[in-house]
């Protein structure tokens, strides 16, 4: 399948024959489909915080200011999708000989309503000055009919480049007296939770690395009036998606897509890949969250409770399973009770279900419950599912027997088990990509992500190329 060329190439990357080789085996085969035991809900698998919990959480992380704290940004992904519609409709426009009837068509609603609205968007002024280039307004091309004009001003590279620029580059929220885009957002809320007792605020971009400089100059213009606001010093790091995560493409023959030279066709991984980059963290508490899922100041009290609060929660679960391990490590006092107690702990608290009858014996019971408390921890966000895509919290059966919870995606679950598609179409709530993540075992030593991963969980996606 491979030709030595082909070997060269992968060997550049770091991938090696028998990964390759693995990557197109789950190209052609699929991966196996996750099994769901039911949704996770309020009554059994997610915890609504009480006001009351709410305020001890947050003491609690306020408390531990000797922890240090990361906040981990994935802020590689492209704005591409953002703006497909815009990218299809203009498309048409140009082949209709720009038609301004073609707006009128039922599948360009969405775009029609963007047009209404060009206002309200927080690059107004930007696309204004854009279009003033081709000697036109905003306002003025749109009432002639010239879209394409307006589209070119903000998706191309002679205009705002839009299209191509990262999320995290662009224009999000207006103020009154300026605009912030995604990656000044995460600036103004890291300096809500993530400051260390010196005021040092660690913030850990991953950026593709055709994008980094463009980061890198805007970071450079705008951190010191950040600073100088919020009383926070910023020490922001960047890394790259590792060429060694990148995947293999299949065409529709189930043979290794090619460039036009004939070289090997590869895609960045998806955001499983960064696995790689956040084990390259040290600190004892990592917050995660996509570039784009940032909000408005006149929402971000409720984020900034929220983050302390899953902060505060994932201390309270890891002093008590650091308790629980150093007891497990003294065989001579561990009793019968002990033992009950975490298995209830597992069951009621950890979303492991573990049959009682590892109670049985002590010595097996002990080296299983030490596998499963010493681990890296995560405590993740939910919010009501209102019909967005994403993952979703649910129950799964394991290989070993036990029942866990875990955030799922749709393409993980076969649809043509009635059952299952049942299961997924019950769930409640999904997850936003809102995570805090202790990463040390109970004796100070940082674990290895890699080797707590499932190779066998993924997901594959079709894309178009030319």
């Amino acid at each position: 399948m491979f030709k030595e060329n082909d070997k060269k190439q992968l060997k550049m990357r770091g991938i090696s024959h028998s990964e390759a080789e693995q990557q197109i085996g789950y190209l052609k085969k699929g991966f196996p489909f996750m099994r769901l035991a039911k949704a996770a809900s309020l009554q059994h698998g997610i915890s609504k915080l009480t006001s009351e919990q709410l305020k001890n959480y947050i003491s609690h992380y306020e408390a531990a200011v000797k922890l240090t704290r990361v906040k981990f940004v994935p802020a590689s992904g492209a704005a591409t999708r953002m703006f497909k519609a815009l990218f299809e409709f203009d498309e048409l426009f140009r082949q209709s000989n720009y038609d301004p009837k073609v707006l009128s068509k039922e599948a360009y609603k969405h775009v029609k309503e963007c047009f209404d609205r060009i206002g309200d968007f927080a690059f107004f002024s930007e696309l204004q000055r854009a279009v003033s280039k081709s000697g036109s307004t905003v306002e003025n091309a749109l009432k002639s009919g010239n879209y394409h004009v307006v589209l070119s001003s903000l998706l191309s590279g002679d205009g705002m480049n839009y299209g191509s620029l990262p999320k995290g580059l662009l224009t999000f929220h207006r103020y009154n007296h300026q605009t912030r885009t995604a990656v000044e957002e995460h600036l103004v809320e890291g300096s809500g939770y993530a400051a260390d007792s010196d005021g040092q605020v660690n913030i850990h971009l991953t950026v593709s690395p055709e994008h980094k400089s463009s980061f890198d100059t805007l970071l450079k213009k705008l951190l010191k009036q950040y600073e100088e606001q919020f009383k926070v010093h910023y020490n922001i790091t960047f890394s790259v998606q590792k060429p060694s995560t990148d995947t293999l493409a299949i065409d529709d023959k189930q043979q290794p897509f090619r460039e036009a030279d004939g070289s090997l066709h590869f895609r960045p991984g998806g955001h499983g890949a960064l696995l790689e980059n956040l084990n390259d963290i040290d600190a004892d508490i990592i917050f995660i969250k996509n570039i784009d899922n940032v909000t408005h100041d006149r929402n971000k009290t409720d984020t900034l409770t929220y983050k302390k609060a899953l902060g505060g929660l994932l201390i309270h679960f890891r002093d008590r399973i650091y308790g629980y391990l150093k007891q497990l490590d003294d065989a001579k006092s561990v009793k019968a009770e002990l033992l009950k107690e975490i298995w209830m702990f597992l069951g009621d608290e950890l979303g492991t279900l573990v049959p009682q009858k590892i109670l049985k014996d002590q010595a097996v019971a002990v080296a299983y419950f030490k596998g499963k408390l010493n681990r890296p921890l995560r405590v993740c966000g939910m919010v009501v599912n209102t019909g967005e895509p994403g993952g979703g919290p649910f129950w799964t059966l394991e290989k070993d027997g036990t029942t866990s919870l875990q955030i799922v995606e749709t393409s993980q679950v076969d649809m043509h088990e009635p059952e299952q598609a049942a299961i997924l179409s019950s769930a409640t709530h999904f997850n936003p990509v809102d995570i805090v993540c202790s990463v040390r075992d109970y004796k100070g030593k940082k674990f290895d992500l890699m080797s707590f991963r499932d190779p066998d969980t993924g997901f594959i996606s079709k894309k178009f190329k030319n």
